[in-house]
């Protein structure tokens, strides 16, 4: 019997000339600080950059579903922290949306992980979390 011959197979994510390697392995995704490790994903794995060209649907399925449970945690986790922090500062919903932007609304939205704010209202709503003193030089910027 004829040994079987299989032409390479080249990462595209990489585009360095990186072969794919045919296997089972267990997966780490992240989201966030969330990490999630899938066993026995099935298909053309990278080496260098960890893309995959699955398969097989229920790998595929199972990648996808702790994808989705890990960044739902990341947001469910953010959400918290930002009312945590709004509490501490002692601040309204309504008044931490005029000193952070976003509109009255936007914090309701932010803690129910309905929406994400931008980057910036993070850096500054951590910067206030560790410096609570500052709270009122942002007021009188803003």
């Amino acid at each position: 019997m004829k040994p079987v011959v299989r032409k390479p197979r080249y990462c595209l994510q990489c585009d360095d000339g990186a072969v794919l390697e045919l296997g089972v392995r267990d997966v780490t995704v992240h989201a966030e600080s969330v990490t999630r490790v899938v066993p026995e994903i099935a298909g053309w794995h990278c080496p260098k950059c960890g893309e995959i060209e699955f398969i097989d649907r229920d790998s595929a399925e199972r990648m996808d579903e702790a994808l989705r449970e890990a960044w739902e945690e990341a947001r469910k986790g953010e959400a918290d922290s930002i009312k945590s922090i709004r509490k501490k500062l002692g601040l309204r919903q309504a008044e931490a949306g005029q000193l952070f932007g976003g509109g009255v609304s936007a914090f309701s939205d932010y803690e129910r992980g309905k929406r994400q704010p931008h980057k910036a209202v993070m850096i500054l709503l951590n910067l206030l979390n560790h410096h609570p003193e500052l709270l009122n030089e942002v007021r009188a910027a803003a």
